[in-house]
């Protein structure tokens, strides 16, 4: 069999397969080209998500014919002047991205450089079909139309139009964010779906094309080690989604997507989320080209650091320090559905409605079984409508849901504590402070599970890697199945560590010796049973120091003040005082927040004040 030289156009469909695998990926590619021209604004136009139409105009240096037709060549780029390849600053390199998209579409490239005349070039999937003088500002505009129109086995497989919008839209979102120095626009089907103006901020940008909320509920990041640079936005813990789309990563200004980095985010927040919830982060990292090699696919969305455990060192460290800085932040946002409930939920009785939504009520009047009233009733009026509805003092009243416990000592003053000062007590639950600016409801036990949880960490850095343990007089026998009495034998050391002394007694059966001191008196039972279950459905998961971290959060939830306890003044106050100095109080082990805010704008709102 002899050897032969692939036909050209052959070879460029080939190159194709890699380099233009959906409509989102040739926009990669011409957006990416236009961003390296120099251009300040950048406009995009799609038909049914890219099948039928990509079209990318810029005002960036534009091309001459002859420039033009050599683009078109394979390997033929003006971003490399020299073969140092390692070098590469330019977001393009590699010069096949036009001929491979030429080679499945209909190609209508036109171009003018300031200060010349414009010209046209049309390539029919390989083939040059026509060429001439083009009237357009200057800059570039290229058209892609039918990809992969001759090509039905490749067509075939692309996704509906829908999806391929989405994923078109997912691209440009991501390009937007690595320059916020340029417009772009985007139109889909004649309406325009993105617009961004050029801006020099890039918490703005990130911002605008992802949530407005992100701005109030994020940390920004600054850090440099070892001539490496990470900046961006990340969300608080307990602003989070159960995907993670919303994870955007940049290498130089490159969009990528890295299991490194990934896997780097995914581990600076693994304690403070729960597994099936994700962190929205726009992380940028800027590094020498030589550290990292860009030239690993055609698609250049994959990248190659020489030094991994710097680059995932750092993001986890910036992370973690960026969330520190925290405090006891979380997300402040009133649900709008509970809002909505409060005012449209009337109270009902043997009566009737008793008491319709504030924003009924007139001006002068209330509204129920009693028709117009004076806006405030009398005192033998009030009287009356409770007795009415069966609640006068003294006689029989249903059981309350909240309490108001007595201070036995001076209350501190609401404006010198951002989480107020303790109120009362609901459902035995909830601790209910007011604050300067709006009422603060805490879940007792979810703030307390995060204090413990960071009083531990604290005891194993002051001990050198351990946590004090409390011997018990008599050691508790747990009786376990087997194979959970075998992961906890099998972790017993790495327990001890965390102050829990445990050993093996008999096979279905262990014995606790000590506790750590920091849970004081708790259900060595019930402990030893979560453990179990941790480990058997995190064992192989999670990394030794994920596993480490999610037996503190374990202990940490069996060590907390449970709902249901009634708490003193006293007490409650000393749990907001603790929150407010505690890195990450603002959500529990599991990243959901452990208070809430309601503004007092919003209570008038209940009200119909407002």
């Amino acid at each position: 069999m002899s050897i032969r030289r692939l036909p050209e156009n052959l070879v460029n469909r080939i190159a194709a397969g890699e380099v233009v695998e959906r409509p989102a990926s040739a926009l990669k590619e011409l957006v990416e080209n236009a961003i390296d021209s120099g251009a300040r604004n950048i406009s995009v136009r799609l038909s049914a998500g890219g099948i039928d139409l990509v079209e990318v105009t810029d005002d960036g240096c534009g091309m001459s014919p002859p420039d033009m037709a050599l683009a078109l060549e394979r390997h033929a780029t003006s971003k490399l002047p020299d073969e140092d390849i390692e070098m590469v600053s330019t977001l393009g390199f590699r010069g096949e991205a036009l001929p491979s998209i030429a080679s499945v579409s209909k190609m209508t490239l036109e171009s003018r450089p300031a200060n010349a005349e414009g010209w046209t070039r049309t390539v029919d999937h390989g083939v040059v079909t026509g060429e001439g003088p083009a009237a357009l500002p200057f800059g570039t505009r290229v058209r892609v139309e039918n990809l992969f129109g001759n090509v039905p086995a490749r067509r075939k497989f692309l996704r509906s139009a829908r999806a391929e919008y989405a994923a078109a839209l997912d691209t440009m979102k991501r390009l937007a964010m690595a320059r916020p120095d340029i417009g772009f626009v985007v139109e889909h089907d004649g309406r325009r779906v993105l617009a961004v103006q050029p801006t020099s901020a890039r918490p703005e940008r990130v911002a605008a094309l992802t949530s407005g909320e992100l701005i109030d509920n994020s940390v920004a990041l600054d850090f440099e080690r070892e001539g490496v640079r990470l900046g961006g936005v990340a969300s608080l813990p307990t602003y989070n989604r159960g995907v993670a789309d919303h994870q955007f990563l940049f290498v130089n200004g490159r969009p990528v997507k890295d299991r490194l980095l990934i896997g780097a985010v995914r581990g600076a927040y693994a304690e403070m989320l729960a597994r099936d919830r994700h962190a929205v982060v726009a992380l940028f990292l800027d590094l020498p080209p030589t550290q990292v090699d860009v030239n690993v696919h055609p698609a250049k969305t994959e990248v190659r650091f020489r030094d991994p455990a710097l680059i995932r060192g750092m993001i986890v460290s910036g992370l973690r320090h960026a969330l520190d800085q925290s405090g006891f932040r979380a997300v402040q946002r009133p649900s709008a559905d509970a809002l909505a409930a409060w005012q449209q939920e009337p109270m009902h009785t043997a009566q009737g409605d008793i008491f319709a939504r504030p924003a009924a009520l007139g001006p002068t009047a209330y509204q129920g079984n009693y028709g117009q009233r004076p806006a405030y009733p009398s005192a033998q009026e009030s009287r009356s409508s409770f007795a009415d509805m069966g609640a006068i003092p003294g006689e029989d009243l249903a059981p309350l849901w909240g309490r108001a416990a007595v201070a036995h000592e001076p209350v501190p003053e609401r404006a010198s504590h951002p989480l107020g000062v303790a109120r009362g007590q609901v459902a035995n639950t909830y601790i209910v402070a007011e604050a300067e600016d709006g009422l603060v409801i805490v879940d007792q036990h979810a703030a307390h599970e995060r204090l413990v949880l960071e009083r531990m960490r604290k005891a194993m850095a002051a001990a050198g890697g351990g946590v004090p343990s409390q011997a018990l007089l008599l050691p508790i026998v747990v009786e376990l199945e087997e194979p959970a009495c075998d992961r906890l034998e099998a972790r017993a050391e790495e327990l001890s560590a965390f102050g829990l002394d445990i050993e093996r007694f008999g096979p279905g059966a262990m014995l606790v010796r000590a506790t750590p001191a920091v849970l004081g008196d708790g259900d060595a039972k019930g402990l030893l049973e979560d453990l179990a279950d941790d480990l058997a459905a995190y064992d192989d998961a999670l990394s030794l120091k994920e596993r480490i971290d999610h037996v503190a959060a374990t202990m940490a939830c069996h060590g907390s003040v449970r709902a249901g306890r009634v708490l003193s003044v006293t007490e409650m106050n000393a749990l907001l005082r603790e929150m407010e100095v505690t890195p990450h109080s603002g959500q529990c082990n599991h990243g959901r927040p452990t208070w809430v805010k309601l503004a007092l704008g919003d209570v008038e709102k209940l009200f119909g004040r407002k």
